[in-house]
């Protein structure tokens, strides 16, 4: 094929140009790893310069695969879920795949049809953030025909992978940080009073684990509880105690969202952050390095939650399916900023 045309580029022109046999290049596509490093590198330099494009159609069709995956999550209105899709999808393209995104609204019937949906699209494999999902409902998550890892918290017993992080020892290091700044009223923002496994739960345990190892009793006046975890309920939760009068000298927000709404209104109400109040949410979204001031919080590892469910997806889609399910922890860091800078 000559240079410039616009002809599209065949295998054949690939293997002519790299001077190898079709099936080494078909070899390479595929990611099959017994081919010497120069091998791999003259065929994909020819298939640079081609423009080469796979055909996925006849792929599939030969393979049985369609080299895509789906992300089941919650409520993309959420920046920590928006970010973790761009997330998984970055690992996914690593491996040659794409991502289907499947969205489900915060109920049980949402989050099921989602599934339905996902698994009957002819995927690979699927990367479900469970939420809504109880243990009656853990046989349907058995029955899906294809490799699944599940992301969030264990709410039920699975034979599934699952990856998460670590919201207990995350909200503790939050609460230790405020503590270690001689902060004694510290507001827990975004409980929910009737939730033990989930994310408020784990997290509201971690704030109390802090508050015990330092001696400071848990006064439930300073336990806020927030259905939603948007930015508009944070502002709304924040007027609320704000108007009740109840003296407050540090915030942990259960995520970045919930923070970032109560900065808004703290600031707002005159209040001065961190002098008179020190904040600190949980997720690190790409905007809490932008706020005013920018917000302390903590990396709960969302880059490695996506590589690693990715990376455990992609071999149970490539037949690890007599290795015993995995539990994964992804480590977690305290991000410090301006909203919890020394001031006393």
């Amino acid at each position: 094929m000559k240079a410039g045309s616009e002809t599209t580029a065949t295998l054949h022109d690939v293997a002519r140009a790299a001077g190898v046999s079709i099936k080494t290049v078909s070899n390479v596509i595929n990611g099959y790893p017994h081919i010497r490093p120069e091998t791999r590198e003259r065929v994909e330099k020819a298939i640079d310069q081609l423009h080469y494009q796979p055909n996925r159609a006849a792929r599939s069709l030969r393979s049985g695969r369609t080299d895509m995956i789906g992300l089941i999550v919650p409520d993309l209105r959420n920046p920590y879920f928006a970010e973790l899709a761009d997330d998984v999808m970055r690992a996914a393209r690593e491996r040659g795949f794409s991502v289907l995104i499947e969205q489900f609204d915060l109920d049980r019937d949402s989050e099921l049809a989602a599934l339905r949906d996902a698994h009957l699209r002819g995927l690979d494999g699927i990367l479900h953030s469970v939420l809504t999902l109880e243990q009656g409902d853990a046989a349907l998550l058995e029955r899906v025909p294809v490799p699944m890892v599940l992301l969030g918290e264990r709410l039920f017993e699975s034979s599934r992978d699952h990856v998460t992080m670590r919201n207990t020892e995350g909200a503790q290091a939050a609460t230790a940080h405020l503590l270690g700044l001689g902060r004694r009223r510290i507001l827990a923002l975004g409980s929910h009073p009737s939730e033990e496994f989930g994310s408020p739960g784990l997290r509201l345990q971690g704030y109390a684990d802090a508050l015990a190892a330092a001696g400071v009793p848990l006064d439930d006046s300073l336990v806020v509880p927030v259905d939603l975890w948007h930015r508009a309920d944070g502002a709304d939760a924040m007027r609320a105690v704000l108007d009740t009068g109840v003296q407050f000298d540090g915030i942990v927000a259960f995520n970045d969202s919930l923070a970032l709404g109560a900065l808004r209104v703290l600031l707002e109400r005159g209040v001065r952050v961190p002098e008179d109040v020190a904040v600190i949410g949980f997720d690190d979204l790409d905007e809490t390095r932008y706020s005013l001031p920018a917000l302390s919080t903590i990396n709960p590892g969302r880059s490695e939650i996506a590589r690693t469910a990715v990376d455990l997806l992609v071999a149970r889609i490539g037949g690890a399916d007599a290795e015993p399910p995995r539990e994964v922890f992804t480590d977690f860091s305290l991000v410090e900023r301006e909203s919890t800078a020394a001031t006393r």
